[in-house]
């Protein structure tokens, strides 16, 4: 074996991953909006995502990801029942 090789070790790591998840906003106050998540409804902030009372958003750690159609809520909702 060549001496000029050096061995590296590999080393073991976790990735943790944020899941989004899709809600209806149902007001909005400042820049919190509530979201109906089905049954369970939560203040989100919206950042910079331009969004309305009505609207569909994708949710991560409590922030607005971003804005989605009806069609593709309804899409992923129905998805997500399934799990259940």
């Amino acid at each position: 074996m060549n001496k000029n090789i050096k061995k590296f070790e590999v080393k073991k790591f976790r990735v943790d991953m944020c899941l989004a998840i899709p809600g209806k906003i149902i007001s909005i106050k400042d820049n919190t909006a509530k979201v109906d998540f089905g049954n369970i409804k939560k203040d989100v902030f919206l950042g910079i995502v331009k969004a309305k009372v009505g609207d569909y958003i994708l949710v991560g750690s409590g922030m607005a990801v971003q804005k989605l159609s009806k069609k593709d809520a309804t899409k992923i909702i129905k998805e997500w029942n399934k799990l259940k």
